[in-house]
């Protein structure tokens, strides 16, 4: 058995995620209130009480999700588990940084503190209303990524997220990506849909916040990590910490290679897809993109005490 960890992104929170931990486990309920310290506010109470809609704000659910996951994480550690016992770690878009503190890259403090600049930065980066994101199913990425480049007519309108097959996301401008909608099922695909979000994350336009995190990532400590992370920008291992830092930057406006990262993962011998945190997005995507590998999630005490008997 090859474990990898994979860290979910943007979309999978919840409000009351991890309370149960919190509740249940000491070693979470530390995790809470160091990233409520970092932060300088009761970001827990957000997470458990809401409203859902500050809580999806990007820049609250962002370190809100690293939170979940870590404490998800440290509960494991508690009884037992090693993150050195994974082959590797990967996170989606700001799972990465979830990733990287499980793999002892950055501390929990550094990685909610980057994720609210990072979250506050993409927000920042494009007024409200100028951006949008839209759902591509049906289409492969070779046909997804001509219908954007089709719908730029000179705007910006980018696959930002390969996610898995048949699933791929596209970010730009809100007049292409409306374009891209008419274009995809003029083009065969069985849903295009915008989506509920606040800003056109993973494409050129966020090079504003690409700037911010260059700065931000400069001033914090990266080490490298205990397990190699397969990084977004590359869909390949890294574990170099100026490289860490590198594409994190890229991150920012660089498309999230998800399909290709679990293939990747899959291929090189991972068999197990272990998802820590909130939701069962990632393994979802495992599924499709993995048929032979199978799935564990850890979100809540149920399902520790029934991945450490799968891990031990």
């Amino acid at each position: 058995m090859t474990i990898a960890l994979t860290f979910p992104g943007q979309g999978s929170q919840a409000v009351g995620m991890g309370k149960a931990l919190a509740d249940n486990f000491a070693e979470a309920r530390a995790v809470f209130d160091e990233v409520d310290d970092a932060l300088g506010e009761k970001l827990s109470a957000v997470i458990w009480d809401g409203p859902i809609e500050t809580l999806t704000l990007t820049t609250n659910a962002q370190p809100a999700l690293m939170a979940v996951s870590l404490a998800a994480l440290r509960v494991l550690e508690a009884k037992g588990f090693s993150v050195s016992k994974a082959a590797h770690v990967a996170g989606h878009s700001l799972g990465e940084y979830s990733a990287l503190a499980a793999a002892g890259s950055l501390s929990i403090s550094d990685a909610a503190r980057l994720l609210r600049i990072r979250g506050t930065a993409m927000q920042q980066a494009v007024p409200v209303g100028e951006g949008a994101m839209a759902a591509l199913l049906g289409l492969d990425f070779d046909a997804a990524k001509a219908v954007a480049d089709e719908a730029a007519e000179g705007d910006v309108c980018q696959a930002a997220n390969d996610n898995g097959p048949g699933q791929v996301v596209i970010s730009g401008a809100k007049a292409a990506v409306e374009r891209a909608l008419e274009i995809a099922k003029a083009k065969g695909a069985k849903r295009a849909l915008l989506l509920p979000v606040s800003a056109p994350f993973h494409c050129r336009l966020m090079q504003p916040a690409a700037d911010v995190m260059a700065d931000a990532l400069s001033k914090v400590t990266i080490n490298a990590p205990v397990v190699p992370l397969v990084a977004n920008v590359l869909a390949a291992p890294i574990s170099d910490p100026a490289e860490i830092r590198a594409r994190l930057v890229e991150q920012v406006t660089g498309m999230v290679r998800w399909r290709e990262s679990i293939g990747w993962l899959a291929a090189n011998g991972s068999d197990l897809f272990v998802e820590i945190g909130a939701g069962k997005v990632l393994s979802g995507l495992a599924k499709r993109i993995a048929p032979e590998a199978q799935t564990l999630n850890v979100g809540t005490p149920d399902d520790v005490a029934a991945a450490i008997e799968r891990l031990a």
